[in-house]
């Protein structure tokens, strides 16, 4: 027992067991000596390429001699130099027994498709603080990418002149930074913890101008790092290995430039359910505010009646060439939901893309469409997005999403 003292009184706590589980002794006893009761270095020879599944004999030999000396360290070794069921115990549950050895690097196979491999994902990575009041800044960026995350996420809008692009987390109190500013901490910060490919995510609320200013910065910013797909749909993902050293944007579709009010109506309101099922339901005051910003952004590019026929052939034609320009370097595609969840993980056997979803919608489709996902995600990226009662911009738990092999948890 270990008395504490707390305010004017005083506590006895018993120390947590620490014996070897039922499990652990059974190991032990199949390879401890006869008669002495303790694991010698012959023995964890044997166990190393058994259990611990080493395959060569110097391999083995080099880690039982490893366990040996991080016993002598800890004096777990009993006079006759062997561990007993407890120091085993001790070895099996130190970091000397990590399941991820970090000595060893990356040596698991990353040749399979994207779609494979769970992918360490960013949530409004720009951030300073909580999601609604507090700072953008690139400096949070750079953190990410050092503590090696590999998907990063920009949210997209207009500068009060409507001339210039900012990043910020819409709809809420927090100060913009310069869209600029966040793509070069990305060019220099992406590889410095892993060579593996940087998913750069834009939630993108801009005009066509903006979308081909935006192009412009991408392309000049990161050069040939930019990774661009040969086909405008691709049937398959390249892999982690052929994707080493590359920026990989994704995002929706640019929408049609000409679209005429009721098309207007009809995609304003797909993309408020769309938010609702990233972030729940939004209040009331804050869905007009995104509607009236919707028509007001939109308005810019997309007049109404004859005036649509007045802007001529030449400008339609360079503003569509500015969307072809913008939707060219999309890699991966973001699929619009259609609130039906049959629907929304439905496999497309001639083209992959990325699906966002709620944690709240995740939780309920691993109830009820558990295999549907499963299918999914092994073609395409699922990704999920923490409920948007998190202003402390905690994250979920992402076993949920590992134990249905979601690739994307947030």
């Amino acid at each position: 027992m270990t008395t504490y003292r707390v305010c004017c009184f005083l506590r006895r706590f018993g120390a947590a067991s620490n014996e070897p589980s039922e499990a652990v002794r059974d190991v032990f006893q199949a390879y401890a000596d006869g008669g002495g009761g303790v694991v010698g270095e012959e023995a964890l020879r044997r166990f190393m390429r058994e259990v611990q599944g080493v395959a060569d004999d110097a391999g083995a030999e080099a880690a039982a001699k490893e366990v040996m000396a991080f016993a002598a360290e800890q004096r777990l070794l009993k006079k006759g130099g062997g561990l007993t069921a407890e120091g085993f115990h001790r070895w099996l549950c130190s970091d000397a027994n990590a399941a991820l050895d970090p000595r060893r690097g990356v040596y698991q196979d990353m040749g399979s498709p994207l779609s494979h491999y769970f992918i360490y994902t960013g949530h409004n990575s720009y951030l300073t603080g909580n999601q609604l009041s507090s700072g953008c800044s690139e400096r949070p960026i750079v953190k990410a990418l050092l503590d090696g995350v590999r998907v990063i996420e920009l949210d997209l809008w207009p500068n009060a002149a409507k001339d210039e692009v900012e990043v910020l987390h819409g709809r809420t109190w927090t100060s913009p930074v310069e869209l600029i500013k966040c793509l070069e901490a990305i060019k220099e910060h992406a590889f410095a913890t892993s060579p593996y490919p940087v998913i750069l995510t834009l939630e993108d609320h801009l005009t066509p101008d903006l979308q081909a200013k935006v192009a412009k910065m991408l392309k000049e910013t990161f050069g040939d790092m930019l990774y661009i797909s040969e086909s405008e749909s691709m049937s398959e993902f390249p892999s982690p290995d052929d994707l080493k050293g590359k920026i990989i944007i994704s995002t929706k579709p640019p929408k049609e430039y000409l679209q005429t009010k009721s098309s207007k109506e009809e995609h304003a309101d797909d993309d408020d359910k769309a938010e609702e099922g990233v972030w729940g339901e939004e209040i009331s005051d804050d869905k007009t505010t995104a509607r009236q910003m919707s028509e007001q952004y939109s308005g810019k590019y997309a007049e109404e009646g004859d005036e649509e026929q007045m802007d001529g052939e030449a400008e339609k034609k360079a503003r569509q060439g500015a969307d072809n320009e913008y939707k060219r370097l999309i890699a991966i595609q973001l699929t619009r939901r259609k609130h039906d969840m049959d629907v929304d993980l439905k496999v497309d056997p001639e083209k992959v893309s990325r699906l966002s979803l709620g944690e709240k919608a995740y939780e309920k489709a691993i109830v009820t469409h558990g295999e549907h996902i499963i299918r999914f995600t092994q073609r395409n990226l699922l990704r999920i997005f923490p409920r948007s009662t998190r202003i402390t911009s905690s994250n979920y738990n992402p076993v949920m999403g590992w134990r249905a092999t979601e690739g994307s948890c947030g």
